[in-house]
């Protein structure tokens, strides 16, 4: 096995749109296009945000508007949706909203489809899932989405804009089914090791392993998710990484919040099998708390054990400057390489 390092590979950014205890969503979006700005000069390679719901602390649920002032307000980074919940959305839909961002921004704009709601029953309603496409029929939409846009579309329905654009379409999973539907039909996969980090190794080997070749893509591409908190010292990144660990806290709880402030102690806020919970989530192999030191042996032994094509970072970070600072760490390991 060749063990792959930073000089190997691309590193990208996704970015959840954090609102912050205090703050507004306004803000965020502030926020983000700092952030987006900052690591494009740093040179990462794209910036991805992902559609959730009826989650006080993140913004990005409009995620192809987002996009677009992100990619407004960059140059050459290229902009994605990491995801856009296919089954939420009328496929035209989609393929008329990033076939406008590709007219907009051409050559800068991904597609990363996923296939869970990204809510919960009641927000499911409110997106009115259930009166029409579900996560069963998210092969048939990707499908359709396929033909939308392709030069010469099967649909009596044409996407414009979109019929004919070459934009990217990845698919994401935590599990099995997206690895193997994007092997079926050879596209890119991007795995969420970042909060699945169990099924990461088994999802990539099926995912390579019954890769079929397109003319697009000739051989398998894989990235993957992961949590880096970076700082000065180890003591500090480990202080700011407890907003991190309060949001997931929160999401097990069933009540998210919006993203709180780092704790000195978050024995005071857990308890011990919260905590176990929370860790089973943050693994310590995909969730890589330190300095830049203990930063550069965490993702290189990732990356070894994963061989992945491209990483993906996120990290929800409460104080703006420690969140530049996080991704400029790593940045530096990328000049160091």
């Amino acid at each position: 096995m060749n063990t792959k390092t930073f000089k190997h590979i691309p590193l990208s950014v996704l970015d959840l749109a954090a609102v912050k205890e205090g703050s507004t969503p306004r803000e965020s979006f502030q926020n983000s296009v700092q952030l987006a700005q900052h690591v494009e000069k740093l040179g990462f390679n794209r910036y991805w945000l992902a559609e959730h719901h009826n989650m006080p602390g993140i913004a990005s649920s409009a995620t192809s508007v987002i996009m677009g002032h992100i990619a407004e307000k960059t140059e050459r980074i290229r902009v994605g949706a990491g995801g856009i919940m296919l089954p939420n959305h009328a496929t035209i839909v989609i393929a008329e909203q990033f076939g406008t961002l590709e007219s907009l921004f051409p050559g800068r704009i991904d597609l990363g489809l996923g296939r869970a709601p990204g809510s919960d029953q009641a927000t499911a309603y409110a997106l009115r899932r259930t009166l029409g496409m579900s996560v069963e029929d998210f092969p048939m939409q990707v499908n359709e989405l396929q033909d939308y846009f392709s030069e010469e579309p099967v649909s009596r329905v044409k996407a414009v804009p979109g019929q004919g654009l070459d934009i990217p379409i990845w698919l994401l999973g935590s599990s099995d089914f997206s690895a193997r539907l994007a092997a079926e039909k050879g596209l890119a996969f991007s795995f969420a090791s970042h909060f699945a980090p169990a099924y990461t190794i088994p999802a990539l080997r099926l995912y390579r392993e019954n890769f079929q070749p397109t003319e697009k893509m000739e051989k398998p591409y894989a990235m993957v998710g992961v949590n880096v908190i970076a700082a000065d010292t180890d003591e500090k990144a480990q202080y700011i990484a407890t907003s991190q660990q309060q949001q997931f806290l929160s999401i097990r709880k069933g009540k998210p919040t919006k993203l709180q402030p780092p704790v000195e102690n978050m024995d005071d806020i857990w308890t011990p099998m919260e905590r176990a919970a929370v860790e089973q989530s943050l693994d310590p192999r995909t969730t890589i708390i330190g300095s830049k030191e203990t930063v550069k042996k965490g993702i290189e032994a990732f990356l070894e054990e994963t061989q992945a094509d491209e990483m993906i970072i996120s990290g929800q970070i409460y104080h703006m400057e420690d969140r530049l600072r996080s991704y400029e760490i790593v940045a530096e390991l990328m000049d160091e390489a």
